[in-house]
């Protein structure tokens, strides 16, 4: 309800420049979310970034000027969120300032409504491909053909198929081949605008490859079927191994994260008195809390009942989680899996380190310090 009531203070009157408000910081990546009116952008960043349940999204009202909002996480990203009737590039009524909106752009978001008529959409598009290939070529293009949740599968990848081919006819007309444009089917009913979300994000990180190198090798040497690294504010993974992609196994993990962080706020946000502390350090164990823990992240682990593969998610900082699929009978390794996890997490931690200071990692991937992983055979 708080997340909703926020939603709907919008302002009214006249759409100012989007130089007019506070700029973001130096540096952080910024996603631009447009498309025509209703196609469901507010209704996108409200589920994803700021956890409002789907069907109260009916409630947000129609956007009627540019959205600023910050994602504070293992990395800082801008979210603006752009009304449906402002035409950036043919609006003779407002100036914008190209550069401020564009230059610091990390993915420009385009929302087309797959349950409506989407010719002027597609066509507003290609239009604003056009002009960004002049200036900006380098800015990916990731184009949400969005409610696709009340759809045949058929006709779904009907309509992904038409609109695909009519921007790269339209694009190759113009003489513009290979532009970075990629196309998604979503809907916030279900994983799939997660899913889009994540490879979109997934872009804008320094030194991917790194990061699916290090779980890939976590995963082979202990026999994982499957191992992410979430973004445990928004369900946003932004790595994986290099095995084939599953989206049921993704929607298991998500659930997952969503269990436990539910268990979180419910038992350990309470606050901790000092005689309570006392009494867990005194007999028959005599010694402090930290020394009784096996583990100074949070960790968990269940067991699918249709499979018998165990599920792990350990802790890697306060925004991240790794969370791994297990083969069934991985339990009888468990000393072995925790200590390669431990390592994996060790380099995960330092992997961030450099690259929040520094925004530059070394082509080498870490291993955490000097210690091997081991076979999980």
């Amino acid at each position: 309800m708080e997340n909703r009531q926020r939603l709907e203070q919008i302002d009214s009157g006249t759409m100012p420049d989007a130089t007019a408000q506070q700029q973001p910081a130096k540096g952080a990546p910024r996603l631009l979310l447009m498309g025509q009116r209703r196609s469901g952008k507010s209704s996108i960043s409200s589920v994803v970034f700021h956890k409002l349940p789907p069907n109260e999204t009916l409630f947000i009202e129609s956007t009627a000027r540019i959205q600023k909002d910050s994602l504070s996480s293992f990395m800082d990203v801008q979210i603006w969120d752009f009304p449906g009737q402002i035409e950036i590039f043919e609006n003779s009524n407002v100036t914008f300032d190209i550069d401020a909106i564009f230059g610091e752009i990390g993915a420009l978001i385009w929302v087309i409504d797959a349950q409506d008529d989407y010719t002027e959409s597609v066509a507003r598009l290609h239009h604003t491909i056009l002009n960004l290939q002049r200036s900006y070529p380098q800015i990916n293009i990731e184009v949400f053909i969005h409610k696709v949740d009340g759809l045949s599968d058929d006709y779904k990848f009907d309509i992904q198929r038409n609109i695909t081919i009519q921007i790269q006819d339209e694009l190759s007309d113009q003489g513009i081949d290979n532009a970075p444009v990629n196309f998604h089917l979503t809907s916030i009913y279900d994983h799939s605008i997660f899913e889009a979300f994540s490879k979109v994000i997934q872009k804008l990180i320094p030194r991917l490859g790194q990061l699916e190198a290090m779980l890939t090798n976590l995963c082979r040497t202990c026999r994982f079927e499957k191992a992410y690294l979430f973004d445990v504010n928004t369900k946003i993974y932004i790595a994986t191994d290099n095995t084939p992609e599953d989206m049921s196994s993704y929607e298991i993990c998500c659930d997952f994260v969503d269990v436990i962080i539910d268990f979180t706020e419910v038992y350990g946000s309470w606050p901790r008195t000092q005689q309570w502390r006392d009494r867990l350090e005194g007999e028959p164990w005599d010694q402090p809390l930290e020394d009784q823990v096996a583990c100074d992240r949070a960790e968990a682990g269940m067991i699918l009942s249709d499979s018998q593969r165990p599920i792990m998610l350990r802790e890697v900082d306060r925004f991240l989680a790794l969370v791994a699929i297990m083969k069934e009978g991985s339990y009888d390794k468990m000393p072995q899996i925790n200590m390669n996890v431990d390592v994996v997490v060790k380099g995960l931690e330092e992997f961030f380190r450099i690259t929040k200071q520094k925004n530059i990692v070394e082509p080498t991937i870490m291993k955490g310090p000097g210690r091997p992983l081991q076979g999980g055979r």
